[in-house]
């Protein structure tokens, strides 16, 4: 499993959410996945051990959106994400949406694949 998979298999139950852009006419709520970064930053031998994935979770909300934000945050924690950043970016005028960023990344176990 990757960074995205598991962000929309732990996220899809608690609202819409799809990755670089939202399809079609977005709801009064709703996250957006951006992928940020994927690094080897443990080593051994040289070699990659674990690749660290990062991605923002863009939410947009027409209204209060604390209630949301604190459950993502809780979620995200309890699967063992680690929150690298949260921040208000802003109101949207021309939208009318509320945006606030969180920032996640995990450790996977790199897997070299060879070819056939």
């Amino acid at each position: 499993m990757n960074l995205l998979e598991e962000l929309n298999t732990i996220l899809k139950h608690l609202l819409p959410i799809e990755t670089g852009v939202f399809s079609g006419v977005p709801p009064d709520l709703y996250v957006v996945i951006t992928p940020l970064v994927d690094t080897f930053e443990l080593h051994v031998d040289n070699e990659p051990v674990y690749e660290i994935q990062e991605a923002r979770l863009s939410l947009f909300a027409k209204g209060n959106y604390t209630a949301i934000k604190t459950k993502l945050v809780r979620t995200l924690l309890g699967a063992d994400f680690t929150i690298t950043d949260r921040r208000y970016i802003g109101h949207e005028d021309d939208t009318g949406y509320y945006h606030y960023a969180i920032d996640v990344a995990k450790h996977y176990e790199f897997q070299v694949e060879m070819e056939e």
